[in-house]
């Protein structure tokens, strides 16, 4: 599932992001959302989110519902 949808989001869920210094080689850090960080409903580049460990970064992939 994609994240550039914001109702597809929620705090708890395992996601795939990918941070502002990682976008030109598109590697992808995984962990859970603490924070939703975009206020619009969609993005085209992915959902702003604030992960448990503090890293900052777009959805790509929604890894568990």
């Amino acid at each position: 599932m994609p994240g550039t949808k914001r109702s597809n989001i929620k705090p708890g869920l395992k996601v795939n992001i990918v941070m502002k210094e990682d976008q030109r080689t598109g590697y992808l850090t995984e962990g859970v959302v603490r924070d939703l960080l975009t206020k619009s409903q969609n993005h085209p580049h992915g959902i702003k989110v604030r992960l448990d460990t503090g890293e900052v970064g777009r959805v790509k992939e929604i890894l568990d519902e």
